[in-house]
């Protein structure tokens, strides 16, 4: 049960070092068009991701940037302007790599904890609290791109 603790006290300040990290980090260090946070052609513009139910779903896990007012916060507005709709892009991909960096962290557990408890809080830690966010990001990319392009468009016309 010490380990259990000790393990979520891990998990609980690397949560808080994360938010402080992802805010601190510079947005010109992410590209939504370069590796790793361009979308695959294997992602079909997120559409592979609907295969795991993310429209019913995504909207009903927990979002930081509702609670803290540090965050962008993570809808769009309909008088956004494409420029605003690509650094909401841009977040997605600090996100995401928040959430990667997140289950790197959370490998010592593995070595902390010798038998399968170890394994199992791990698994049900990253399983549940990382992927998700991390299935969101990909799959909401290429359709704020694609309404970015859209709102673009607009914009050069009007």
């Amino acid at each position: 049960m010490r380990l259990f603790f000790a393990s979520l006290l891990y998990i609980v300040c690397w949560g808080i070092a994360s938010h402080l990290i992802g805010q601190w980090l510079p947005r010109r260090w992410f590209h939504w068009d370069r590796f790793p946070f361009r979308c695959g052609r294997w992602e079909k513009d997120g559409k592979v991701y609907e295969k795991l139910a993310i429209r019913q779903w995504k909207d009903k896990v927990p979002d930081m940037s509702r609670i803290l007012s540090d965050m962008l916060k993570k809808k769009v507005a309909p008088d956004d302007t494409s420029a605003g709709i690509l650094r909401l892009a841009t977040e997605t991909c600090v996100s995401e790599s928040v959430h990667v960096m997140l289950i790197v962290v959370t490998v010592p557990i593995l070595f902390w904890w010798k038998k399968r408890g170890g394994l199992l809080f791990f698994i049900v830690y990253n399983v549940l609290g990382n992927a998700p966010y991390i299935l969101i990001q990909r799959y909401n990319r290429p359709r704020l791109l694609g309404l970015a392009q859209r709102k673009k468009q607009k914009e050069e016309h009007s």
